[in-house]
């Protein structure tokens, strides 16, 4: 059964497609069958995984060519498979608000459930259509979130959005947990963060925690995942734990 997860927060540079990507790597090391949707139009997540910009098609060709979903769907570096991002996805958000045509993502990945382990859709960094797209197809959410102060301000929004669309009976989608990303706890307000989240959101928070390593940050320019640029980094170590914390979470439950 195919288990969709989204990655979000409407605050940007927090490592979300860091995270997408890199779990979407780990989960794949696990021997699980994973697909990666990129649905920013910043397209990084495609990059990183090392799919190239020129003739993909993606979800825009899907909803204005009627491009089945199969056509759409590329392998990754890693042995993932990816449908890619790209600016084109600016018009799909329009299109679909313009056209009533929400969950249009939802009724799509449906043909893929007997496919696919999980799939783990990247979101853009703003609250937009094709977040709301990603959270009404999701059955649980992951929030990545920066040790900084700033950083928990979006995070209480995007919670009530969740379960807003929840009690309406839009969506099955919970939050799954909170990430705490590019962690450096040798910096005093990186401790105290994390502390208020402890003290606040015990029960959402992953144990794993991702550090601040460049070895994650180098990965994209080499089109991989930093489980497989440099798979003994404590980056990739870290993803691979989060990965197997995620699987006890949504799988033995």
């Amino acid at each position: 059964m195919n288990k969709i997860l989204a990655i979000a927060n409407q605050k940007g540079g927090v490592g979300k497609t860091t995270t997408a990507v890199n779990l979407a790597a780990s989960l794949s090391a696990t021997k699980r069958k994973v697909l990666l949707v990129d649905l920013d139009p910043q397209g990084n997540a495609s990059t990183a995984a090392g799919i190239q910009a020129n003739e993909i098609k993606n979800l825009f060709n899907l909803f204005f060519d009627k491009t089945p979903i199969n056509e759409c769907i590329y392998k990754s570096s890693d042995g993932y498979d990816v449908i890619p991002g790209g600016q084109e996805l600016i018009a799909l958000e329009v299109a679909i608000r313009e056209n009533n045509k929400q969950s249009f993502l939802t009724k799509e990945l449906e043909g893929l459930s007997n496919t696919y382990d999980y799939t783990i859709i990247d979101t853009p960094p703003t609250l937009n259509q094709l977040t709301i797209e990603a959270l009404f197809a999701a059955s649980g959410t992951l929030i990545p979130l920066q040790c900084e102060y700033y950083s928990l301000e979006g995070v209480t929004g995007l919670m009530e959005t969740i379960k807003t669309l929840s009690d309406k009976n839009l969506s099955s989608n919970r939050v799954l947990g909170i990430v705490r990303t590019m962690v450096d706890m040798r910096n005093n307000l990186a401790k105290e963060v994390s502390d208020e989240l402890e003290k606040h959101f015990s029960n959402l928070l992953f144990n794993t925690l991702i550090p601040r390593n460049v070895k994650l940050a180098e990965a994209p320019s080499h089109g991989v995942s930093g489980i497989k640029y440099m798979p003994n980094s404590y980056g990739a170590k870290a993803y691979l734990a989060l990965a197997g914390e995620l699987i006890r979470k949504v799988e033995y439950v």
